[in-house]
């Protein structure tokens, strides 16, 4: 009994492991307004937490891969999008990644963000970014690679 009692305990903790990690990997961010897409983001462990790094920029606008983060505040201001570190310190909280903030490179704000796998499609992610009660949430595509030029 209490060897299936194990068992049945590894396997439920392997399944939510699994969950957690299902966000990481590559994902493309789709434009709110145009529903076009715009980059490719990166999200990867460290630590014990969930960041994201921008490892692709679609052609659009004026700037595409050599868009720079004019918005962005102090060290970051006038850097490269291209590489730049956009999800930071987000925690697995057994359904969802959260405490952590996340960048957008377009205005250069930080909101505090939350992550999770949208359980209709495991293919989508849920990205929510918010300031108190007021938020937006953006779905990202999985990809299995960055996009080629």
């Amino acid at each position: 009994m209490k060897k299936l009692l194990f068992l049945i305990l590894c396997m439920f903790s392997l399944n939510v492991i699994g969950y957690s990690q299902s966000c990481l990997g590559l994902w493309t961010t789709i434009d709110d307004e145009t529903g076009l897409k715009k980059s490719v983001v990166e999200l990867y462990k460290k630590d014990g937490k969930m960041y994201g790094k921008v490892v692709y920029i679609y052609k659009r606008g004026k700037d595409g891969p050599h868009s720079l983060c004019e918005h962005c505040q102090g060290s970051l201001k006038n850097k490269p999008v291209m590489g730049m570190q956009i999800v930071k310190n987000l925690t697995w909280n057994n359904s969802e990644w959260e405490g952590g903030t996340i960048l957008d490179p377009d205005n250069g704000k930080t909101y505090d963000a939350k992550i999770w796998i949208n359980p209709e499609n495991h293919n989508k992610l849920n990205v929510r970014g918010y300031i108190g009660p007021l938020f937006r949430t953006q779905t990202w595509i999985k990809t299995e690679k960055i996009p080629e030029d």
